[in-house]
């Protein structure tokens, strides 16, 4: 099913009529930007088509010229598609129609009509969010996809929303051409309608057009394209100064913005990496600060959530989401813990391969500015085509962070928390803990909270370093817990990956 540009949109569809395509179906939520097109190319045609339309509520009537009223007597589907099958040359433009598709009747009308098209030729176009064609008549059918608003179209949309917006109320829209540019770039992948509803809000709210208005645009945006609660949105993206340790990782990324974000219009953007690493040593915080880093949305994928009972149901729902990633760029996809989703096993009906077939195939081929971060902590679980090079740019590997490092997650949390640590006290904590992850220092200091507190009898206590300490020595950490399988992973990486520190 072709998605093309505008004007290609109109030369295919064009060429559809022309050819005497018995049955076109326009699959989109952009109804009258579907009809205005179908009724152009019907003039353009030479003779030009005469148009009818039908609607539930209205029946039958002609758009291309001025009859009068709809035909209430057409009113039915049924009654509609006799119609079509005895009358005239022309395009018939049925809308809303998919919930007939499935009636016996019906079906065996709309092939009588696809089956008479060399005697008489009528063309019916199906306009609706959604056509399920029963077999039968798929191959009488094309298909096509309206392509969205153009960058100018969205421009002209967010102009004549700020006219509107200042002829109510006597004062010129606030804004400047920077934000302006940033507010069209994000209303990429929507409807006229939709487009015009964002802009409006971003617009009507205070009067001014400002790169403040982005995120909720993009979180808008978002609730409009999600799938059933397969991908989330997040609303917190982090800084570098957020993730200690892992400057190498950190630079691999700034050294890519440019090419992501389009400043480096010679350089293809980058298609993500794949973080290898110990439970709890920032691999999943690394997804949201390169979404900071980028200035981009962070929706996180849940492979888990994708499954259904239905054969072929997940991977569509993995299609659709994927979808949605790419109507939403720029922005980064986060899928944590990717081998959960993905793994196979030997019980498995296939739906885990072709869910993963799927997953490759976009990773193969998709164009959109989409930067994945997918997460793992257990390699042997990966797919061996998941690891082959070009699926992702980097493999890079959040090892248990070394002594200073753990000084600077130390003194991170303690700041967060309101306690008091000299850079001694930080570099003595550190030594007690050597093979910690970052999320088991955090939780030793949010423990000394509580000690604290419990020490005091319920006045406001004053957490020290004494009580980071304590915790930290009743800690066993991941790292000692699960010896084995901790340096299993250390020993596979070494050499295999980069090292993110």
């Amino acid at each position: 099913m072709p998605l093309v540009d505008a004007a290609g949109q109109r030369r295919d569809l064009g060429a559809l009529l022309r050819s005497r395509i018995p049955l076109v179906v326009i699959e989109t939520r952009d109804e009258d930007r579907a009809r205005a097109a179908v009724l152009d190319q019907a003039r353009a045609c030479n003779p030009p088509l005469p148009v009818f339309e039908w609607a539930v509520t209205e029946g039958l009537r002609r758009t291309d010229v001025d009859l009068g009223g709809a035909q209430r007597f057409h009113q039915g589907p049924d009654g509609v598609l006799q119609f079509v099958r005895e009358g005239m040359r022309g395009l018939y433009v049925l809308l809303d129609f998919h919930p007939y598709l499935s009636e016996p009747l019906t079906v065996r009308l709309l092939k009588d009509i696809c089956q008479a098209v060399d005697e008489a030729p009528r063309t019916v176009v199906l306009i609706s969010h959604e056509v399920a064609l029963p077999p039968e008549l798929e191959h009488h059918a094309a298909r096509l996809r309206l392509a969205f608003p153009t960058r100018e179209e969205r421009r002209a949309i967010v102009d004549d929303v700020a006219r509107e917006w200042a002829a109510a109320n006597g004062a010129w829209v606030r804004a400047d051409e920077t934000s302006i540019g940033l507010l069209v770039e994000n209303l990429a992948g929507l409807s006229v309608a939709d487009t015009r509803r964002l802009a409006r809000a971003a617009v009507h709210d205070d009067g001014a057009i400002t790169a403040s208005d982005v995120p909720a645009v993009m979180q808008a945006k978002y609730e409009l394209l999600s799938r059933g609660g397969v991908m989330t949105f997040e609303y917190e993206t982090a800084a570098p100064t957020d993730l200690a340790g892992l400057g190498r990782l950190t630079a691999w990324l700034a050294r890519r913005r440019p090419a992501f974000d389009g400043s480096a219009a010679a350089l293809d953007p980058p298609r993500g990496v794949l973080l290898l690493g110990v439970q709890g040593c920032g691999k999943s915080l690394a997804a949201k600060v390169a979404a900071g880093m980028f200035g981009v949305p962070l929706l996180r994928l849940d492979l888990g959530a994708i499954n259904d009972k239905y054969q072929g149901e997940s991977e569509r729902r993995l299609r659709e989401s994927l979808a949605t990633a790419d109507v939403m760029a720029p922005c980064v996809v986060w899928v944590d813990e990717i081998e959960k989703g993905l793994a196979t096993s030997d019980g498995d009906t296939g739906t885990s391969q072709r869910v993963l077939g799927t997953f490759l195939t976009w990773l193969a081929e998709h164009r959109s500015r989409v930067f994945l971060v997918a997460t793992a902590n257990d390699v042997s679980r990966l797919p061996p085509e998941l690891m082959r090079k070009g699926r992702f740019d980097e493999i890079f590997f959040v090892d248990l962070p070394d002594a200073a490092t753990r000084a600077q997650i130390v003194r991170l949390h303690a700041n967060r928390r309101g306690v008091a640590l000299t850079d001694e006290d930080a570099v003595a904590l550190a030594a007690l803990c050597p093979g910690f992850s970052g999320a088991e220092i955090e939780q030793a200091v949010v423990s000394a909270a509580y000690a604290a507190h419990a020490e005091a009898g319920g006045a406001a206590p004053a957490v020290e370093a004494r009580h980071v300490a304590a915790e930290l020595r009743a800690t066993r950490p991941l790292s000692v817990v699960m010896a084995e399988q901790v340096a299993a992973l250390r020993a596979w990486a070494a050499g295999r990956t980069v090292p993110a520190a």
